[in-house]
């Protein structure tokens, strides 16, 4: 067994949070009417992606009707269409959309995993619940020596990626990377942090984010590792 599948057999038992298991739970079991036929996965989401990737995307967490019914990392949703389509563009994926674990999605050069690993009640996990979840970040972290371009999805990945990384305990509080869309942070190690705000219909909907503002974070991203 691969550390990756030690790791997420670990995972996908984990029941730290009493709150997230009864919300993913009950949501496996009431689903959505559209969804009335599928069997939820309803369990903690594992990484996923490519073990040797030099790039890192970490969001915020799964989807009620997304993940947490496909059990897979945004797929099923949205935010889900968002994503790998940008990934599909710029090399990262072989396809530009990903429906369920076996339509046959694969990743290059790309990791992709969350700050919190069960659908949280309207999407905001409690600090509590981070801090349960963020051994797991912590070991992916150490299984993914190749890292050289980290994005983080979101405010709530941002600050994830930064404690589980270390960098938030190393760094004065002046010093830390700030959070703002577009803005790229070399950390002493020379991992590249760049920022994007996540592609939740809330920002995408509202134009938050666009898909200009989005193509030009991947366009960033494919040329700071290609230089």
């Amino acid at each position: 067994m691969t550390p990756f599948a030690r790791l997420n057999r670990r995972l996908v038992t984990c029941t730290r949070c009493p709150r997230l298991v009864a919300h993913r739970e009950r949501t496996a079991r009431t689903k959505k009417p559209q969804y009335r036929d599928w069997s939820y996965w309803g369990k903690p989401v594992p990484g996923f992606g490519d073990p040797r990737a030099r790039l890192l995307l970490v969001g915020l967490a799964p989807g009620a009707h997304g993940s947490n019914r496909t059990g897979r990392m945004f797929t099923g949703d949205a935010s889900g269409d968002w994503l790998y389509d940008a990934l599909y563009r710029f090399g990262f994926a072989s396809q530009p959309a990903s429906r369920s674990t076996d339509d046959g999605l694969r990743l290059t050069d790309c990791y992709i995993t969350a700050a919190a690993r069960c659908a949280p009640p309207g999407n905001r996990p409690t600090r509590q619940e981070l801090e349960n979840c963020r051994p797991y970040l912590e070991r992916e972290l150490r299984l993914l020596p190749n890292i050289r371009v980290v994005l983080a999805l979101g405010r709530i990945g941002h600050e994830a990626w930064l404690r589980a990384s270390g960098w938030w305990q190393r760094l004065l509080p002046a010093a830390r990377p700030r959070f703002r869309h577009g803005e790229v942070t070399a950390l002493p190690d020379h991992t590249l942090l760049l920022c994007t705000y996540h592609p939740s219909r809330q920002n995408t909907n509202t134009g938050k984010l666009t898909k200009r503002m989005w193509y030009g974070v991947f366009r960033r991203v494919r040329k700071l590792l290609d230089r």
